[in-house]
């Protein structure tokens, strides 16, 4: 197939999770044969900390504005397969508009933030990667976030046809046991942008057991944390590291945490690619929790759970010895069922199973 992406960004994860989850998907579509272009709106911020800048065996097409780019793109849509457009893609609407118009291509809607765009669509307001048209005209929308409830969600208020999720994975390539460095060590580490929709859980979870534990050393990684977050002389932080850091970042503490935006953790389903990052690198993980995470790890054996404090100061009490052998079993799992390579086999399935149901004859009756 020859698939093209207009997206929001694969060139910088510096503020996203997008990028990281697009080049371990990008990656293994081209190594199972198939021509890949992502397009995206190049922003000052991303070129700031831009950390990956071609697309090896595929086309990055990075455009200052949709004049610009827009001849172009029509040439990849009307010659492309499938053609996907994504949440928070700055051009969203001009390239549902080109596909609409000038393609054959399979048209797919692919969701990374579906607990934000379901909130503010529930709240009526404007969601601006969707049209006022909703998602009618496409012929698979794809969720991040899973679950009976946010299918219905999708069906009721923008009239999706088809839906189905594509949970986030991770690129063993990338993730992966590396040697732990001294100055990301700590006893429980977290990485993760800043954002308002964690911050409850990250100060009941992270902040009260450093504090309740000040001979530990805990450590923060991420970018856009503001000035008046509540630190404590134990709290050490590492600002914005690109993925290559994250496999030592993670094994040079003794656990670390995931933390899921309230949004996210009311759906459940919501599996980060964080999770399956720290997973795959061997290290131990604990979470908070929310439905359905047991469909992706078993509680106890593969992960530990937290509901609070006492939780999390629990966890580590525990053996050097246990921890391992909790992380082995979670590293196992992560590499059967969450790569990125299993992610992009599903993806063409469903790209497949859609193709051949819209070039199915329509039967009337007479």
């Amino acid at each position: 197939m020859k698939i093209v992406i207009f997206g929001l960004a694969i060139s910088s994860s510096w503020g996203n999770g997008h990028a990281t989850l697009w080049r371990g998907l990008c990656k293994n579509l081209i190594r199972f044969g198939h021509d890949v272009v992502f397009f995206e709106r190049d922003v000052s911020y991303y070129a700031a900390a831009r950390d990956f800048s071609e697309l090896p065996g595929g086309r990055l097409e990075l455009y200052a504005s949709w004049d610009e780019i827009g001849p172009k793109a029509r040439v990849d849509a009307t010659e492309a397969d499938a053609a996907i457009v994504t949440s928070y893609c700055p051009d969203a609407r001009e390239a549902v508009r080109l596909i609409l118009d000038c393609s054959d291509a399979l048209r797919v809607f692919y969701d990374l933030d579906t607990p934000i765009t379901l909130a503010k669509l529930r709240a009526g307001e404007t969601v601006p990667y969707i049209g006022p048209d909703g998602l009618g005209d496409f012929d698979l929308v794809l969720s991040f976030t899973g679950g009976d409830v946010v299918f219905q969600e999708f069906r009721r208020l923008v009239g999706a046809r088809r839906i189905e999720a594509l949970y986030g994975h991770v690129d063993p390539d990338i993730h992966r046991p590396t040697a732990p460095q001294p100055h990301y060590r700590a006893d429980l580490s977290y990485l993760g942008t800043y954002s308002q929709d964690r911050q409850q859980a990250l100060e009941s979870l992270f902040v009260a057991s450093a504090r309740s534990r000040q001979g530990l050393r805990f450590l923060i990684g991420g970018a856009q944390y503001p000035q008046d977050f509540p630190w404590s002389p134990n709290i050490y932080f590492v600002r914005h590291l690109p993925p290559s850091e994250h496999a030592a970042f993670f094994v040079s503490s003794r656990l670390t945490l995931n933390v899921t935006r309230n949004a996210m953790a009311e759906m459940g389903w919501c599996p980060s690619g964080r999770l399956f990052e720290a997973a795959a690198c061997g290290a131990p993980l604990v979470s908070d929790t929310w439905n359905g995470i047991q469909d992706f790890f078993q509680p106890g054996k593969e992960i530990l759970l937290a509901q609070g404090k006492a939780d999390v100061l629990a966890a580590l009490e525990l053996e050097d010895s246990e921890l391992r052998r909790i992380a082995a079993r979670a590293r196992e799992r992560t590499l059967e069922q969450h790569s990125s390579a299993k992610r992009a086999q599903e993806l063409i399935d469903l790209l497949e199973t859609s193709s051949s149901r819209s070039a199915a004859p329509v039967l009337q009756e007479i």
